[in-house]
């Protein structure tokens, strides 16, 4: 029985100027749909799936979460608050935005959604799976390092039948499309991810050790935690230097590299966070509320001419945290931040 599979909707891929450096837009390809370090996500449910589906899912972001990594998960009832909004419509798939593409889904919308019961034997893989797409990750089929060569129409005809009932265009983007080299979750194939479908015999003609079919074992392999322990660091205990409005601070970062900052306004006023130099980055103000950073306003430069600007209202009071991720720099190579 062919097994259901997660069916992500294309994705907008950012128009970048023509142009650019081949390893500018490597690096901006690469990072364009990562989180910031550090940050707390935020999720609630919506609509149906009942305690034992929610546990599931709950079980599933302390697993990535035990990981080490850097991002915090952080469950809420109420939508405006959640970054990740989670429904469990049924007939609609099992899917979920990419990274901070859920940043631009509607507050009433889902960012993920769960279409069959994940108490089922088999089925906490696909909440994993979610997750993992939740936190920048694609499918590890589709790398264009795996080496796999597909019946085409034997594809399209398996998908096509019970119980996924696939079109020809959602089967090619969520199987047979490759994935360009910067868009892979890593340099090597990983057959064992959990980004991975299974699929039957008679399907995939090469390499010859999978003809009689691939299954992942729906669990976390290495790569998949490297994957999210690279992006995703493990925090620094550390308190963030200051940022002191109008004074200048020299970056010094590589690409992926990020550097955090706290802003405590001494009075309350429109400011303006932003970036200089010859450098592609994103820039996330967030404010402390209850103890933990909220999201408050975020700008990606990448690959514009421009360096990223946020004006936000700071309140005398509140402490507010500044995160500045590169994903390149030229030029002279220097880059810096500065509060005003």
């Amino acid at each position: 029985m062919t097994a259901r599979y997660c069916s992500l909707a294309p994705r907008t891929a950012p128009a970048y100027a023509p142009g650019l450096a081949a390893e500018r837009l490597s690096a901006l390809v690469g990072a364009e749909r990562m989180w910031v370090n550090n940050t707390v996500l935020h999720y609630c449910f919506l609509d149906g799936g009942g305690e034992e589906q929610h546990d599931v899912v709950r079980a599933c972001f302390r697993q990535w979460q035990e990981l080490g990594i850097g991002l915090v998960f952080t469950e809420v009832g109420d939508r405006s608050e959640a970054e990740l909004r989670i429904g469990f419509r049924s007939g609609d798939g099992s899917w979920s935005a990419v990274g901070r593409d859920a940043l631009r889904v509607g507050l009433r919308e889902r960012t993920m959604n769960f279409g069959w019961d994940l108490t089922a034997p088999g089925e906490r893989g696909t909440a994993l799976h979610q997750i993992g797409h939740a936190l920048g990750m694609l499918h590890e089929h589709q790398s264009p390092f795996a080496g796999l060569h597909w019946d085409d129409e034997a594809v399209y005809a398996e998908l096509a039948g019970p119980p996924n009932h696939w079109g020809r265009e959602r089967t090619y983007d969520n199987v047979l499309r490759k994935l360009g080299p910067d868009e892979a979750n890593g340099s090597v194939w990983d057959p064992l991810s959990v980004m991975g479908y299974p699929f039957p015999p008679g399907l995939i003609l090469e390499p010859e050790q999978h003809r009689g079919g691939l299954y992942p074992p729906g669990s976390l392999s290495s790569a998949d935690k490297e994957f999210a322990l690279r992006w995703y660091p493990p925090a620094r205990v550390a308190r963030p230097p200051a940022l002191v409005p109008f004074r200048s601070v020299p970056l010094g970062l590589g690409p992926g590299e990020q550097a955090d900052f706290t802003v405590e306004p001494s009075q309350t006023r429109e400011y303006t966070v932003g970036t200089f130099g010859d450098g592609d980055a994103v820039v996330v103000v967030f404010e402390e509320r209850d103890g933990e950073p909220r999201y408050l306003a975020g700008h990606d430069d990448g690959g514009t001419p421009h360096n990223a600007r946020i004006g936000a209202r700071l309140v005398r009071g509140r402490r507010y945290f500044v995160r500045v991720r590169l994903y390149s720099a030229w030029g002279s190579g220097e880059t810096a931040v500065m509060c005003w």
